[in-house]
């Protein structure tokens, strides 16, 4: 199933880019009667998202119905989500197969995905099997390169925008908040990614961000993965989850403050003193699995410049027991041996 969050405030935008790829009615895409709503799955401030059955594709799908404004058209993230996954062809990447516009609605048409992450979690309240961690970690970072390497970031990475197949399979979800970043840029908003999972750069304000963005959410989920809890759970508000991050990293030094000095409002974090700690003494049980350690030190660097890239994290000593030919797949296939791993 998929639910997508919806960000930000509906605009007033144009439908019309998206007319070349509604391929012609003749064939059933882009019209209305080629598909039938059956359960609903979730509902958000502009979004309904039902379980439907596509009469064209003959097979089950998500359907992303947004309610249109009058005054305002659809929301933003709508148009933007839909912009980027027409370019996004990947295999750990949600298909988007149709666009439906009427009058009253746009519906986004997602191939039908099982659960997510976050669901597939609470049934594995102590963590999940290392094997399955491997392999969704993998999943994760092979999409997450696909993006990055065409420039894209992602924002808002986080279990429930993970989708789990019955066969094992993780995708990418939800580009409501995604940019491509396609040259340097300090405009980007800092308002991005849930809070558990946003880096301590941007909850100070930085707004000059790129894939080290992504690459934190990453090792928190990695953590909540093998750990069956959220790393960094922060209860209100940007002081509270850096204070959390800073007690396990320690206290940043002085260079790192001044990086954001312009940021008022952390002052009072500058007067608390935290001496760094192992991460393994603080999540036990990632000194259970080979080199998990060292794979989460290199993803959660207070420091984005010294973050991991999505492609060199694939290559890792931790994903050593996978088989190597997973690095020569085509984008667009997922090697499948998860039944074989009991996912």
């Amino acid at each position: 199933m998929y639910f997508g969050g919806e960000h930000g405030r509906p605009v007033k935008h144009s439908i019309s880019r998206f007319s070349a790829y509604e391929i012609s009615c003749s064939n059933g895409f882009g019209r209305l009667d080629s598909y039938l709503k059956l359960d609903q799955l979730g509902e958000g401030s502009y979004a309904t998202v039902y379980k439907g059955f596509s009469n064209v594709l003959n097979r089950v799908v998500a359907l992303k119905e947004i309610r249109l404004q009058a005054e305002e058209g659809a929301p933003f993230t709508a148009i933007r989500e839909a912009s980027l996954l027409r370019g996004l062809k990947h295999a750990n990447i949600v298909t988007l197969h149709d666009i439906v516009h009427t009058r009253q609605t746009l519906i986004l048409v997602f191939e039908y995905v099982d659960t997510d992450l976050s669901q597939y979690l609470e049934r594995h309240p102590d963590g999940l099997n290392p094997k399955n961690v491997r392999l969704f970690m993998f999943q994760l970072l092979r999409g997450l390169s696909y993006c990055h390497e065409r420039r894209i970031l992602h924002r808002d990475l986080k279990p429930q925008n993970l989708l789990i197949s019955e066969q094992g399979e993780l995708k990418l979800a939800d580009f409501g908040l995604a940019r491509a970043k396609s040259i340097p840029s300090h405009t980007y908003s800092n308002e991005v990614v849930t809070l558990w999972y946003r880096p301590p750069d941007v909850l100070l304000g930085s707004r000059n961000y790129s894939t080290s963005l992504d690459i934190w959410g990453v090792g928190c989920i990695f953590i909540e993965m093998i750990c069956g809890s959220p790393a960094f759970p922060g209860v209100r508000d940007p002081t509270d989850q850096l204070n959390k991050i800073f007690r396990v990293f320690g206290t940043p030094s002085k260079s790192y403050w001044e990086a954001y000095q312009s940021i008022m409002t952390f002052n009072c974090l500058k007067n608390t003193s935290y001496q760094s700690q192992p991460l393994g003494r603080c999540f036990p049980k990632l000194l259970s699995i080979a080199n998990a350690e060292s794979l989460a030190i290199k993803c959660l660097a207070l420091e984005p410049r010294e973050r991991i890239s999505s492609k060199d994290a694939m290559h890792h000593p931790f994903f050593a027991e996978l088989p190597a030919k997973l690095h020569q797949l085509p984008d667009r296939k997922w090697y499948n041996i998860m039944i074989s791993c009991n996912v």
